[in-house]
């Protein structure tokens, strides 16, 4: 891989595969998917979505998986404030062997928006 290719996935542009606060909501009371939250510990710390795990971008890596015992056969679903850092996110998921990986439409803003619970 190129050092292009390489930058390029740490962007937080393009499109990746996103669902609706809604529908992780729904998928939550199922218990059929893993959230990742890659926000900074502080932010999750303030409010985050019960469940979520936080592992912060900076230290999304296949050892911090590895060691979180993330499957990569479950749903997943990376979080971040405003559907920045999450696109990423999902790109490393990806390569690390995540097939079925989404990000949160809009992030936390549009779960907050829509009175969705949350954990503090």
């Amino acid at each position: 891989m190129s050092i292009l290719n390489k930058l390029a996935q740490w962007l937080p542009f393009g499109k990746v595969p996103e669902m609706s606060a809604q529908e992780v909501y729904k998928r939550l009371q199922k218990n059929d998917i893993q959230i990742i939250d890659v926000r900074s510990k502080i932010e999750w710390n303030k409010s985050h979505i019960e469940g979520s795990i936080n592992l912060p971008i900076t230290s999304l890596s296949i050892d911090a998986i590895k060691q979180l015992e993330l499957s990569p056969e479950i749903t997943t679903v990376v979080i971040c404030l405003s559907a920045h850092r999450s696109i990423p996110g999902v790109r490393k998921l990806k390569q690390f062997g995540f097939s079925d990986v989404y990000q949160l439409e809009g992030g936390m803003l549009s779960w907050w928006k829509l009175s969705l619970p949350t954990s503090k």
